[in-house]
């Protein structure tokens, strides 16, 4: 009974651990997934620029610090309109749209919510994917005209007016009253930004009436031809140099293109989605790396179990090998019984993985996340390697014990 119970244990150690590799991939996966629905919504055929902040750095050292600097508060005011309408004169930028964000505090009567403020230009509705539920989008004359007009997302809409019609209503933003004209389609969240929660608003009524600024944070380009990218991308960056009295970049010793100087990031969003990726993969290791000491835990358990076996069938081993059974003949049925164990816990870790991502879908799909249920074939290959591996592993030592018994001392052991 006591036997039972410690190989039961060692079992579920083993589970534990390569159920969490299974929910590790699949969670990547559907991480992996929301984002990348969220970048191609702005367009695969789009350029990004952000603002950065100057560095004496270079190279990836460069891009920490500007990273490190906006998180602590540093704002960089040199993006402008200006900016965009220059570079949409590029022959291969069909249209374009900049973007500033801020939070405020929305009202409706007694309803009083904290949201984040799309200021953009009509464009936007143009070259994002987005949709509108119903009403419609701010135009270009409203824009240019100062006009107090707004689009709702799908879930400040709902915290704001129920299940009323908003059209036509008035919401105060900064104090100043906002004619609601149009309410988006439901997009889910991006990172720590739920899309649904924005109010999009015209971004020279922000600028000049609301909040007295004339920058951005963002400007989305979009292409008409991709083939010619790379040569569009360095157009831009020449505009932007030139309008921001930035020389160009020289390269270094190292053969690295000095591009500190730049307030600006210009990026494709294929660059993106590549960054992503790695991101992904390198996150994904760093969980495994993690995943593996509660497998090491299970393993030592495994290890424990087999000593245990091999002192309790000490008789045996000594009978079999007094009838010729040889060093590797014993070697194998230990590591064999060991491989059972290990790979019984990495079967019953890949269905219990496989619930629980099931179940993580489930729950993120009802919370209005759009999340994929997904199980790579990897993730299974990965467990099934860390199953046989950690069963040889720590197999073997309790294996080589009782490969090595004297026969005659085996025999005559009393238990």
């Amino acid at each position: 009974m006591a036997h039972k119970l410690r190989t039961s244990l060692a079992v579920l150690g083993v589970t534990i651990g390569i159920s969490s590799i299974i929910v590790v991939f699949s969670a990547g996966e559907g991480i992996k997934g929301i984002v990348l629905n969220q970048v191609e919504s702005f367009g695969s055929d789009t350029i990004q620029i952000e603002i950065k902040v100057p560095s004496s750095k270079k190279g990836m050292a460069s891009e920490a610090q500007s990273a490190a600097a906006l998180l602590q508060g540093a704002q960089v005011t040199t993006l402008k309109l200006e900016d965009l309408e220059d570079i949409k004169e590029i022959p291969n930028i069909v249209d374009g749209y900049g973007v500033f964000m801020s939070q405020e505090t929305a009202t409706y009567y007694n309803e009083i919510h904290s949201t984040f403020i799309w200021s953009t230009n009509s464009s936007f509705i143009n070259i994002d994917s987005t949709e509108l539920a119903y009403g419609r989008f701010f135009t270009k004359a409203e824009n240019n005209s100062l006009a107090t007009v707004a689009v709702l997302g799908s879930k400040i809409k709902e915290k704001l007016f129920g299940d009323n019609d908003p059209i036509g209503k008035t919401i105060k933003i900064h104090g100043i009253g906002f004619e609601v004209i149009g309410v988006m389609e439901e997009r889910g969240a991006l990172m720590s930004f739920d899309f649904d929660d924005f109010i999009y608003t015209p971004i020279k009524t922000m600028h000049k009436k609301v909040l007295g600024i004339d920058f951005l944070h963002n400007i989305i380009l979009k292409l008409e031809d991709l083939s010619i990218i790379n040569e569009t991308l360095e157009e831009t960056r020449i505009v932007l140099r030139e309008n921001h009295n930035i020389s160009p970049p020289e390269e270094d010793q190292e053969g690295w293109m000095d591009t500190g100087k730049d307030d600006f990031r210009v990026m494709a969003m294929t660059e993106i989605l590549e960054i992503f990726d790695t991101m992904s993969a390198v996150l994904t290791l760093l969980m495994l790396a993690i995943v593996a000491i509660s497998l090491v835990v299970g393993g030592i358990s495994v290890m424990n179990v087999m000593y245990v076996i091999v002192n309790e069938r000490t008789s045996e081993i000594g009978l079999r090998k007094a009838v010729g059974a040889k060093y590797k003949d014993i070697m194998l049925q230990f590591l064999v019984e060991s491989i059972l164990i290990t790979s019984a816990g990495g079967i019953a870790g890949s269905i219990l993985g496989s619930i629980i991502s099931y179940i993580i879908a489930i729950s993120a799909n009802s919370s209005g996340i759009d999340w994929n249920f997904v199980l790579p074939f990897r993730a299974f290959l990965v467990a099934g390697l860390f199953s046989l591996i950690f069963g040889i592993v720590f197999g073997t030592t309790p294996a080589k014990k009782a490969a090595r018994m004297d026969p005659i001392q085996a025999l005559i052991h009393e238990d």
